[in-house]
């Protein structure tokens, strides 16, 4: 099962390929994608993403997971969430969200096992 292309991306809307629903903040995992609903977790931009909004992306078999950050990178990731994805064996990248996407479209494109979480506004 391939990861999803994430097609657009603008401020407060993210459009996944093969979704019909569009998104404000989504993860995605091969096969699949869903809206990242920060109230799930408790989730604010202090202190940032925590492990539990990483929990279901990280159970799809993903090698990779891609982190976007917000369009300003308002969205923080403590260093004890990048500690959590590692030492499930699982690479992680923290970006911008812009570059984010490409990151992660990039390597869907390439048939990378990738999933990612994305912040699509500040």
């Amino acid at each position: 099962m391939s990861s999803p292309e994430i097609a657009s991306l603008s401020w407060g809307h993210m459009k996944v390929k093969g979704c019909s629903s569009s998104y404000k903040d989504c993860k995605v995992w091969p096969g699949g994608s869903r809206a990242w609903d920060w109230r799930e977790t408790g989730t604010d931009h202090r202190p940032g993403v925590q492990p539990a909004d990483l929990e279901e992306v990280l159970r799809k078999g993903i090698d990779l997971l891609v982190i976007g950050r917000g369009m300003s990178e308002a969205l923080q990731v403590p260093a004890s969430t990048l500690d959590f994805v590692k030492q499930k064996g699982v690479d992680v990248r923290v970006l911008q969200t812009e570059k984010a996407v490409a990151e992660y479209n990039k390597l869907a494109g390439q048939g990378a096992k990738v999933g990612g979480v994305f912040h699509s506004t500040c």
